[in-house]
């Protein structure tokens, strides 16, 4: 697949698929850093309709009462693992913090979504040789 011809990313909520494994369901965790700072919380996982996979999660962090929050779309490339309440990335602060910005209307650019996996230095997921994350679940049909 080249990026014009990879398949939409949406929101897994936008959608009639859930969490195969419920108690893998990382929405709400906390997210943490390669040095174990708290980068904000899971706000919503970004699947790929046509594979039924996650290809990115969305991080929101800052605000108060859901005012002024930021957003960041990481790759699900960038966690190194899992735990009960936290996800563990090998990204420091300062990357996340200066990753491409969040525009709503550019969530289903597929442009967007090849500038951030360029700017974290992963391969998209519709490059020759991606290789899947050992990602520990994968969305069902409800």
């Amino acid at each position: 697949m080249t990026s014009a011809e990879h398949s939409k990313l949406v929101r897994l909520r936008d959608t009639n698929m859930t969490i195969a494994a419920t108690d893998s369901d990382i929405r709400g965790h906390r997210v943490l850093d390669k040095d174990g700072n708290n980068l904000g919380k899971v706000d919503a996982l970004l699947i790929d309709e046509q594979e039924e996979k996650v290809r990115f999660f969305e991080v929101a962090t800052g605000g108060f009462l859901g005012i002024g929050k930021d957003k960041s779309f990481i790759p699900v490339d960038a966690i190194t693992h899992i735990d009960d309440k936290d996800v563990h990335l090998n990204l420091l602060t300062d990357t996340v913090a200066g990753s491409p910005p969040y525009d709503p209307d550019l969530v289903e650019d597929s442009v967007f979504f090849y500038d951030t996996y360029g700017y974290y230095g992963f391969l998209p997921y519709w490059g020759m040789g991606y290789v899947y994350p050992p990602y520990p679940y994968y969305p069902g049909r409800h």
